[in-house]
């Protein structure tokens, strides 16, 4: 069993994120591009000012495209109060907050600048991994 796996040894990183200011549009072509459910939402500084999920969009994409009105931007939308790991947190307790948590994606912060983003399948894959060290045999025959 490893000892200690750590988010930055399993996240992505460059995190793929957005600026403040950006068009709607170009958030909903990040999400798609890079098959995230969410984005992080950074300054021209590279901290973290909010995130944008997919949920987040659907109804502002929605309004704006059902009766032609307004452009929305990342701002109108975005969750300002943002859930953020530390890369040097435990993997094993991460998998526990998600557990009682719902996100399916944190960004990842150093010094309060973005640095990555751990997505809940990234988490998977690291523990799946780890536990198939669990079926090597103690002696070999």
């Amino acid at each position: 069993m490893t000892t200690s796996m750590l988010v930055r040894d399993v996240m992505k990183s460059p995190s793929p994120s957005v600026k403040q200011g950006t068009d709607l549009g170009d958030v909903v072509e990040t999400l798609l591009k890079f098959g995230v459910f969410g984005l992080p939402v950074i300054n021209d500084q590279r901290e973290l000012v909010g995130f944008v999920s997919e949920q987040d969009c659907i109804h502002s994409v929605l309004v704006s495209s059902y009766h032609c009105e307004g452009a929305p931007i990342v701002d109108d939308v975005m969750s300002k109060e943002v859930l953020a790991v530390d890369a040097d947190s435990s993997i094993i307790d991460l998998a526990q907050q998600m557990g009682k948590l719902k996100p399916k994606s944190y960004p990842v912060t150093e010094d309060g600048k973005l640095i990555g983003l751990i997505t809940r399948s990234a988490i998977l894959a690291s523990l799946w991994a780890n536990r198939a060290n669990c079926d090597i045999p103690n002696d070999k025959h």
